[in-house]
């Protein structure tokens, strides 16, 4: 016992320290958990031997479940709304996609039938949910609202499409007679509509019984966790999606108003950590490096078929219908990291005592090294070369809150820097008056302060929608004022001011119908969907670009660039637009007649 303490708990630790060096050296962390499985394995340092795939997939999918719950809770609603479409197109159309073009390189390459490349295709067909979150999250990159939103939803949402696929080829695989297409167009739609409507019920209840149950606070997350974990499995029992089940009901409950929401999330955040430590870990033992020289090429063709070809096609056709310029689409095709979810489906043909078994198994967990070795390593450089980076408007911020149960405000604590608004006499809000500050570790009320200086620690009441506003008086210097400007425009315009007067001021060629129209809604529409910080429209030779938002998702602030900033510029001869290509028709038109 005491052993198998030591062995679980040491390479969860040894894990958990691994991350500093990530940070140091910049690789993906999701990968470093990963090889710390390997070294720890039968042929590694550690020599432990685990090969039951039975207790492998049993481990990966909890973890998963647990995973996609958190993903859910964290995603707003706005998040959702703006990436809703785009993001079911490639959950679901680019899955197909994906399972198609990889399923090329397989056949060839591997030696398997079509339908058994068919399925090792399906298994690498999901992007993870916990590599992608991680970098756009926690790695400190911060791309455009929509582009970002859209590859969360997308490998939240995207999971269950993979699994269907996987499981009804297993299941074509080993029936022994014919099964219908239409009995497994039934079964799809049975599957997640099940799914669909177990997510939103079991939000709901979730959301009801942490605000109506009065559990003690320590125990509000587990119930939240634990009532989760039902539904997951209860939605599979009754043959639906558990993952998609899962996945809404954190994204109900994650948007609702419910008790200590920051103590869940914090919660949610170590156990989430744990999750994906615990399955990557196990995945790593269960991999022997063994066999891994036999496949290597074949892993390597795989790779670049599936990072170079299919999911930058999948990306392409299913963006297509949205909008999305040339380097937004390039960058959603950058980051679909294959992850966790492709090793752990990979299991399911050993489970299934399917022939090569065990290929699919090395094939999907090299891959899954080249993937999240090459495109998370290089993910922030492709964002910076794309133009997908919005420069930060503001510093860092040294902030602390403090819930307070059954109020609609939140205690606020902020350290006044040197070069804040705050601390250069800018004027707090009547709203935001301070309840207590601290000046050289003696506490003062607002009056008996006089002022507030540079060093002082001030605590206010705000709600949370207002403390945004409140960052952005308290909080440093931006630190490039540049890349400010490069991005943002030369000057502000007020999102009320008419296109007429524009027109006039500036000499643009704003369409007489539009004359009274305000700035904000003229971007709005020429967006066609809701906008986000750091979206641009061209008018004629100047940008218009948003600079601001409120919490109520309306613009306060407007760029304008006098020249053209090319961050939009295409990078990239490919992806091009449904104007670029109906442009294009057009003049082919033309030269044929």
């Amino acid at each position: 016992m005491n052993a198998a303490i030591l062995m679980v708990s040491g390479l969860v630790a040894l894990s958990i320290f691994s991350s500093l060096l990530s940070f140091r050296i910049g690789a993906p962390l999701l990968l470093v958990f990963l090889c710390v499985g390997l070294v720890a394995g039968e042929n590694g340092l550690g020599r432990i031997r685990f090969d039951d795939v039975n207790a492998a997939y049993m481990i990966g999918s909890i973890a998963l479940a647990i995973i996609l719950f958190d993903s859910g809770f964290h995603t707003s609603l706005k998040a959702f709304r703006i990436a809703l479409w785009p993001a079911m197109a490639l959950a679901t159309g680019g899955v197909v996609v994906t399972t198609v073009v990889v399923a090329v390189p397989v056949h060839y390459l591997m030696g398997f039938d079509w339908l058994e490349a068919a399925l090792m295709g399906a298994i690498l067909s999901s992007t993870d949910a916990a590599a992608v979150f991680f970098l756009l999250r926690v790695g400190g990159i911060h791309v455009r609202d929509r582009v970002r939103s859209t590859l969360e939803v997308e490998s939240g949402s995207n999971d269950p499409m993979a699994i269907f696929l996987t499981l009804a080829l297993v299941g074509l695989l080993v029936a022994k007679g014919p099964i219908s297409p239409v009995g497994i167009g039934m079964e799809f739609v049975t599957k997640f509509g099940i799914g669909a409507v177990a997510g939103m019920f079991g939000g709901g209840l979730i959301v009801l019984a942490v605000n109506k149950m009065g559990f003690e606070r320590g125990l509000q997350p587990l119930a939240a966790l634990s009532l989760a974990m039902v539904l997951f499995a209860a939605t599979e029992e009754l043959h639906g999606s558990g993952f998609l089940a899962v996945y809404i009901a954190g994204l109900v409950a994650g948007n609702a108003r419910i008790n200590a929401p920051e103590t869940m999330r914090r919660f949610q955040d170590g156990l989430t950590w744990l999750a994906q430590i615990v399955m990557f870990l196990t995945l790593g033992l269960l991999a022997t490096p063994a066999e891994f020289p036999a496949f290597a090429w074949q892993s390597l063709g795989v790779a670049a078929v599936l990072i170079f070809v299919a999911r930058p096609l999948a990306a392409w056709i299913c963006l297509l219908p949205y909008g999305f310029n040339r380097n937004e689409t390039a960058f959603v095709a950058w980051v679909g990291l294959r992850g966790s979810v492709s090793v752990l489906l990979s299991i399911v043909p050993m489970v299934a005592g399917l022939p090569h078994g065990r290929d699919y198994f090395i094939l999907a967990f090299l891959v899954v090294l080249i993937s999240l070795g090459l495109q998370g390593w290089t993910i922030g450089a492709v964002a910076r070369f794309l133009g997908q980076i919005v420069p930060k408007r503001i510093g860092p911020v040294e902030r602390m809150e403090l819930e307070i149960p059954g109020a609609r405000h939140e205690l606020v604590s902020y350290r006044i820097v040197a070069d804040s608004l705050v601390a250069r006499g800018h004027r707090l809000p009547r709203w935001a008056e301070p309840s207590l500050v601290v000046r050289d570790k003696k506490s003062y009320s607002a009056h008996a302060a006089k002022g507030l200086k540079s060093g002082d620690t001030v605590f206010l009441f705000a709600r949370p929608e207002r403390v945004p506003h409140l960052d952005r008086l308290f909080a440093s210097a931006a630190p490039a004022a540049e890349a400010d400007s490069r991005f943002f425009g030369d000057f502000a315009l007020e999102p009320g001011a008419h296109m007429k007067d524009l027109a006039l001021l500036y000499g643009l060629p704003v369409d007489p119908a539009d004359h009274d129209m305000s700035a904000s809604d003229w971007l709005v529409r020429e967006l066609g969907h809701e906008p986000g910080i750091g979206d641009r429209v061209a008018l004629g030779e100047v940008e218009l670009i948003v600079r601001a938002m409120n919490w109520t998702d309306h613009i306060t602030e407007i760029g304008l660039a006098v020249e053209p900033t090319r961050v939009d510029a295409p990078k990239l001869p490919v992806f091009q637009s449904r104007t670029e290509l109906k442009a294009m028709l057009k003049r082919w038109m033309r030269k044929r007649a």
